[in-house]
């Protein structure tokens, strides 16, 4: 589901900017190595703006996450323009007796280690993001980390698992039929898809954990490039077209100067480097 998410993204981003520049923009995937490859494809791409990488919560994470990478992301890559912030949601099979976060920090410290938390696999955001849960609310959960999403929602729902963070979209038809219950969105604010639905940060104080996205450039860019992108990227984020359809996925839209990506970016990587290395995170 994430990764049919980013390529949703890309393909409306792209059709956007094609419209507005009145320029094709090809929409060219390169996946393996957790986006690594297709960051260094940008990273050595030719710095005169035909060339953007779609940034991801990816990008700041494996800045830590991997020893060698044959680029530094914050230094080769010029920010651009920040997209969506999209929460996460904390949900629970029904048989868990928690109904709140701290019902559930509470049963999670009288029964250490028996926990389990369920990711789509090691190094992604939802797993990152149930680690600085960990880190910052002192529990103890077993982290289980599947191939992909479909399975460890399948398992959640089956009641082989107990806890699952994972994007609110394709979780919404599970929660309103009571099939998982949900106990709270990772984001600093409450989501507008689940507005009865406390944030984990309401409970576990500083808690905020969303995958971001944006639009970077190759270092070196000519500056008048990078602001007449950020420019129109910002334009199309106020189309109701484009606004309609990022928000189907339940995200905040960000929009913003280069500046304020960066200092997002930068922001993003310093604490994910941080749970990182507290849970020892090593990428499979």
């Amino acid at each position: 589901m994430q990764q049919r998410s980013e390529r949703h993204r890309r393909r409306l981003v792209g059709q956007a900017l094609s419209e507005r520049l009145g320029q094709q923009f090809v929409i060219e995937n390169r996946p393996g190595a957790g986006t690594n490859i297709a960051t260094e494809v940008a990273v050595k791409a030719p710095s005169d703006g035909y060339t953007l990488l779609l940034v991801s919560p990816a990008n700041a994470i494996n800045a830590t996450l991997y020893d060698k990478l044959n680029f530094n992301f914050i230094r080769d890559i010029a920010p651009v323009a920040s997209l969506v912030r999209v929460p996460l949601v904390m949900v629970v099979n029904p048989s868990l007796p928690a109904r709140t976060i701290p019902e559930f920090v509470a049963y999670a410290k009288a029964n250490p280690g028996r926990i389990s938390m369920a990711s789509a696999g090691v190094g992604g955001g939802p797993h990152v993001s149930g680690e600085l849960f960990k880190m910052m609310a002192g529990v103890d959960m077993l982290h289980v980390p599947y191939r992909g999403d479909a399975p460890a929602l399948t398992d959640l729902l089956g009641g082989k698992l107990a806890s699952l963070l994972r994007w609110v979209a394709p979780t919404l038809e599970h929660i309103r039929t009571g099939k998982l219950r949900p106990l709270g969105v990772t984001t600093a604010n409450r989501s507008e898809t689940l507005p009865d639905i406390p944030t984990v940060g309401d409970f576990v104080r500083g808690y905020e954990a969303s995958i971001l996205f944006g639009v970077g450039a190759p270092k070196n860019t000519p500056v008048q490039i990078v602001e007449k992108l950020n420019k129109e990227i910002n334009a199309a984020l106020t189309d109701p077209k484009v606004k309609a359809r990022l928000t189907d996925i339940a995200g905040m839209l960000l929009g913003g100067s280069p500046a304020d990506f960066g200092k997002l970016i930068a922001d993003e990587t310093e604490k994910w480097a941080k749970v990182i290395k507290f849970a020892g995170i090593k990428p499979e």
